[in-house]
């Protein structure tokens, strides 16, 4: 049987792994997991650490869920894959069905992709495009909230405001502007979160103003700004970001990549604000975790744009494996466990629990700003250490737990089976962690 030893050697000769500098592994290995089960990851060796992260915010239901193990088994046995230009397969059509009933009303048509950057790169282009099959070629520039981040790819880094992605490609993308985030954490003293965000709509709109007769699209993580440090703030401003942008004629575009699929308490965050965007992205929690996928949604206007004799007027962008028969099998697992668990009210009562819980944590003295949507948990960790995250990321893994804390952000973002004892589990030992770091 491999060893840990064993497997980390072998990792480092010949994987380039994401989002790393490699050196840094010399000091801090990486994690070797043979196996997983439930919130839970084990190493080559039996050690287990709770997932409090789903694995990048992808894992819904826990690993090796047994109901989406038999969906992806079953489509295996029929079809495994046929390319969607030209052809179709049940999986994709029930699966876009069915997410047209789930999504804001109106949002009938789903083009498929790969992953999130893909799904942010389809919706840029297929909103420019837009504008030019409508007679406005001009309209070809995106805004987007300070500190979102959208993906990596040249045109998602476009609208990423990341430094730490960003600038490293700084002269092979073209930088699109930016509006302040309403993010709750600024607000001044005796504002509510309300209020900050209405006053951060008004630098939207001065913007739009200004700017909209070149304006594609506004790009935004609704409710949650997951790279900015799980920044989170008030619907309204989401209510009054959908008036602005249907008043000066500019795209909203909502990228609910990373707070969909019930993560913030509703199915879609756009719903808690009543709005419908005219693209919805969705990928991570739609296949459970298991398989990449993302899909665009959009409304019967923007597909009217492109639907013509010309072939120049259609939508040309396409993926090798855009609607793959085994992901959306995985995707329509996910969503039949929504249904027959009523998931989006267990995990209300988890919710309740985990902050019940949380108190400690949220009363320590070197914790600020603890803040809660949904199945997101975050605060900020008043400490000495400039290497707070790496410190604490290795002595959580002592702890049995996966923590990535975003500089001196910890957050909570676990599957959606976590139950109380491993919730008390992940409380009492993160308080552990806090009082060692500071």
């Amino acid at each position: 049987m491999t060893s840990n030893t064993d497997l980390l050697r072998r990792s480092l000769d010949a994987v380039w792994h994401p989002c790393s500098q490699m050196k840094h592994y010399e000091r801090f290995p990486l994690v070797p997991i043979a196996r997983g089960e439930g919130v839970w990851l084990y190493d080559c060796n039996g050690k287990r650490y709770l997932d409090t992260v789903s694995s990048w915010w992808v894992n819904l239901f826990g690993h090796c869920n047994p109901r989406i193990n038999a969906a992806i088994a079953d489509q295996l046995g029929r079809l495994e894959h046929v390319m969607l230009a030209g052809f179709t397969h049940e999986p994709v059509v029930q699966l876009s069905e069915r997410l047209g009933a789930l999504a804001p009303a109106g949002l009938g048509h789903c083009f498929y992709g790969s992953d999130g950057a893909s799904a942010t790169e389809i919706a840029l282009k297929m909103s420019a495009h837009y504008w030019r099959n409508r007679g406005q070629a001009d309209k070809t520039r995106f805004i987007s909230l300070k500190n979102s981040y959208h993906g990596e790819t040249l045109g998602a880094l476009s609208v990423t405001d990341v430094a730490l992605f960003r600038d490293a490609y700084g002269a092979l993308i073209t930088q699109q502007a930016v509006v302040p985030s309403p993010d709750g954490r600024n607000a001044e003293a005796g504002e509510s979160a309300e209020a900050y965000a209405l006053r951060c709509a008004e630098q939207l709109e001065l913007h739009l103003q200004q700017h909209h007769a070149q304006l594609a699209a506004f790009i935004i993580e609704p409710l949650v700004q997951g790279a900015a440090g799980m920044a989170m703030y008030h619907p309204v401003y989401l209510r009054r970001a959908r008036e602005l942008c249907a008043q000066y004629e500019v795209h909203l575009i909502a990228d609910e990549i990373a707070v969909g699929m019930g993560r913030t308490g509703t199915m879609f965050a756009c719903e808690q604000a009543s709005i419908v965007p005219d693209f919805l992205l969705i990928s991570k929690g739609i296949t459970g975790g298991y398989l990449p996928l993302s899909i665009v949604m959009t409304s019967d206007p923007v597909y009217q744009a492109f639907y013509a004799d010309e072939t120049a007027r259609g939508f040309l962008h396409s993926h090798s494996y855009t609607g793959n028969p085994l992901a959306c099998r995985a995707a329509l697992a996910t969503l039949d466990i929504f249904a027959e668990d009523d998931v989006l009210r267990a995990n209300r009562d988890k919710t309740r629990e985990l902050n019940r819980l949380a108190a400690p944590l949220r009363e320590h003295p070197k914790v600020k700003h603890f803040r809660n949507t949904g199945m997101i948990w975050a605060f900020e960790v008043e400490s000495p250490h400039v290497d707070f995250a790496q410190r604490c990321f290795m002595l959580a893994l002592e702890h049995e737990l996966l923590l990535r804390p975003m500089g001196k952000t910890v957050y909570f973002m676990p599957p959606y089976v976590i139950d109380a004892a491993e919730m008390q589990l992940l409380v009492a030992r993160t308080l552990k962690i806090i009082e060692t770091l500071t």
